[in-house]
């Protein structure tokens, strides 16, 4: 990861796990940058008519995870937007590929205790957390998913102890550092 990000093409992408902030952070730092904000969670359940945890019934994760990489990818099209993706959207190798090629992507990483703390109250939303033992269910996804983030991520924020507007101004300087470098 670089230590600065350019917004290429007016494009932001939040890419974590579930508990990360992105949804929230997203919402903030579209309101600073005065661009439109999209979540892949919503925007599948705002077309399906169903959330996501029922999509997971009906269409079981295989099913949702095409579903998410057609939105996503449909999303990061769109010029002047914050994308907050869903935490597995990285699973796919063409979703990760396309995010690294459209726009900047943020991943914003948290301690595995501290996702758990912020998810553990809403674990019926999210249709991963509700099988087994879901703190450790939750610590495996880290555990595969976060090389996977690092993989496709321009740069780190990390919001373990950080409050939505430290964050959001740790990620607006990233963007706009490498937007004024030097060519």
């Amino acid at each position: 990861m670089s230590p600065a990000v350019e917004t290429a093409g007016g494009r932001a992408f939040l890419v974590g796990m579930m508990g990360a902030g992105k949804s929230t952070l997203g919402r903030a730092l579209a309101a600073s940058l005065g661009w439109a904000f999209a979540d892949s969670d919503d925007e599948i359940e705002r077309r399906t008519g169903r959330s996501v945890a029922a999509l997971f019934d009906v269409v079981g994760e295989g099913g949702f995870r095409l579903l998410e990489a057609y939105i996503v990818d449909e999303l990061t099209q769109r010029a002047n937007v914050v994308v907050a993706t869903g935490g597995g959207s990285v699973l796919n190798p063409h979703t990760r590929a396309r995010l690294s090629e459209r726009g900047s992507v943020i991943y914003l990483h948290a301690d595995p205790d501290v996702l758990w703390r912020r998810t553990r109250d809403d674990t019926r939303r999210r249709p991963l957390l509700q099988a087994g033992e879901p703190r450790q269910t939750l610590a495996a996804l880290y555990r595969t998913r976060d090389p996977l983030y690092r993989e496709c991520a321009h740069a780190l924020v990390d919001t373990t102890a950080h409050d939505v507007a430290h964050a959001t101004a740790e990620v607006l300087t990233l963007l706009f550092a490498r937007r004024n470098a030097p060519a």
